[in-house]
Order: structure tokens, then C-alpha cells, then sequence
């Protein structure tokens, strides 16, 4: 585990972005792996629809986590939600947790989980990340450190805050730093520029017409898509499902080849 830790932290200080897909299960991590991409990250979202919940609970990511780590030899960041606890120190255990599942990277994020009020107040949400730190530097391995502020998903529109937010996050210790919800070019280059520690864009809610050239350009240093592969492999099994509910099959022309899955795939 020391050598996925170490090579993950190596590949967020070279000046190419690191791509970072994210897959559900063996399978897609091993399709991933076998793409050539040099490392992966675990999606909470693809884990509840593996199980078919609307949100997956702390065990189910921590065993997806394992399954993952365990599918390719490369390096994996757990997806861990806000930790499954308000309290900092209870948060933070599943940032140890995580790393007992494999993980050489995990992120706490500052989403509440309750809708009434989405987004932990500053002062806490800012020693939550604190607290993840800590339990990151007492672990066996150099485990990166991801702290997420998510306002602009929660229908935050207020760039400023969430900047103050990921600077107070370097301060408390984080090693990368990521706002999902970012959509344009000038919203990340805005916060890459206030900030000093690498920055993570995941692409599934921002302009798909921005490119990776361009992201390097700012000086984006990590590249996520989210659940959006999930979500993609989701509309094509409906598609096919909607086709053959209406008696017609004409999707099994558009289904992967053996030759594409067979070469990734173990015995």
C-alpha cells in the first residue's frame, strides 16, 4: 500500500493532469486499467446504483473501495461522502477506514447530507477537514487528503465562499483541493489561482467542450468525471430495456464486443 500511496502523490505534482476515472466494480476497474489510465477513483453515487439505493451506506463504499483496489495493481481514491458523521473525529475515522479498504487517497467533503441545511458552517466544516488531516498523518501510508467544498452543488451559487472554504481546507492540511460544481474555464482558473495546494475538476457537471490542453493550461492537476460513467452505462442498459419492452432488439448491434472485455479481464 506504501508504493500506491506514494506513486498517487507523485502523480499530483507533474505538470499533466491526472485523469482519474472513476469505476463501480472489478470489472470496469479492470477495463480501466486495461485503457492505460494510471490510477482510479471510487464514485458513491456508482456505488448506489450498483445496489440500487439512492445512496449507498458507509460499509457498501468501504467494501466497493476494497473491491477496487484489490481488481488492479493502481493506486485508488475512496469517494467517502462527509465521512458518515458530523462530528470531526467520527468523520475522520473513515479516512482510516479507508485505507484499511485499500485506498491511497480519500475525500470528506462539507455536505451535510440533510437538505434543510446542505453545507456544514465554515468553522466546522473547516475542522472536519482538520480532523481527516490528523488521522491521515498517523496512517502507515502517505494516504492524499482530498477536501471538497460543495456549495455549487447544493445550490450555493457563491464562488467566493467556496474559495474561503478550500483555502481554509489547505490551511486545516489537505493535500488536493476540489469545488465540484465548477463549469467554466475562467470559474477553475479563478480558484486554481487562489489556491496553493493541486486542484481536482470533475467534469460531469462542467463544459464538456473544455479540454484536457486547456485544463493543463490553468493549471488544473486532477481530472474526475464523477458517477458520470455510471450514469452513461445506466441510459444504455434503459435504452436497451425501453427497446426490448417495445419487442425490438435492435440495440444488440451497439453492444461491446468479447474482443474489447476479454483482454481486460482475469481468469
Amino acid at each position: 500500500m506504501t508504493d500506491k500511496a506514494t506513486a498517487f502523490r507523485a502523480l499530483h505534482q507533474r505538470s499533466e493532469p491526472l485523469l482519474l476515472p472513476n469505476p463501480w466494480d472489478a470489472g470496469t476497474a479492470r477495463l480501466l486499467a486495461h485503457l492505460g489510465f494510471e490510477a482510479l477513483a471510487t464514485t458513491s453515487l456508482g456505488v448506489a446504483n450498483l445496489h440500487g439505493r439512492r445512496r449507498a451506506g458507509r460499509q457498501e463504499i468501504l467494501d466497493n473501495c476494497r473491491v477496487i483496489n484489490d481488481a488492479t495493481p493502481l493506486p485508488v481514491n475512496a469517494d467517502l461522502e462527509n465521512g458518515f458523521a458530523d462530528d470531526p473525529a467520527e468523520a475522520a475515522k473513515m479516512i482510516v477506514e479507508a485505507c484499511a479498504h485499500g485506498a491511497a487517497g480519500a475525500s470528506i467533503e462539507d455536505a451535510t447530507g440533510d437538505r434543510r441545511n446542505p453545507i456544514y458552517d465554515f468553522g466546522l466544516a473547516a475542522e472536519r477537514v482538520r480532523a481527516a488531516a490528523e488521522a491521515a498523518r498517523t496512517l502507515p501510508v502517505p494516504l492524499v487528503l482530498t477536501a471538497r467544498a460543495e456549495n455549487l452543488l447544493y445550490g450555493i451559487d457563491d464562488l467566493d465562499d467556496t474559495i474561503r472554504r478550500l483555502q481554509a481546507f489547505e490551511e486545516a492540511g489537505a493535500d488536493v483541493l476540489y469545488a465540484p460544481g465548477l463549469r467554466t474555464l475562467d470559474q477553475m482558473r479563478t480558484v486554481v489561482a487562489s489556491v496553493g495546494k493541486p486542484v481536482n475538476v470533475v467534469m460531469g457537471s462542467a463544459d464538456p467542450s473544455i479540454t484536457l490542453d486547456q485544463l493543463a493550461e490553468i493549471g488544473v492537476r486532477r481530472v474526475s468525471i464523477g458517477g458520470a460513467l455510471s450514469r452513461l452505462a445506466m441510459r444504455s442498459f434503459l435504452d436497451g430495456a425501453r427497446e426490448m419492452r417495445e419487442g425490438r432488439f435492435g440495440f444488440v448491434t451497439d453492444v461491446a464486443p468479447m474482443s474489447d472485455l476479454l483482454p481486460a479481464f482475469v481468469r
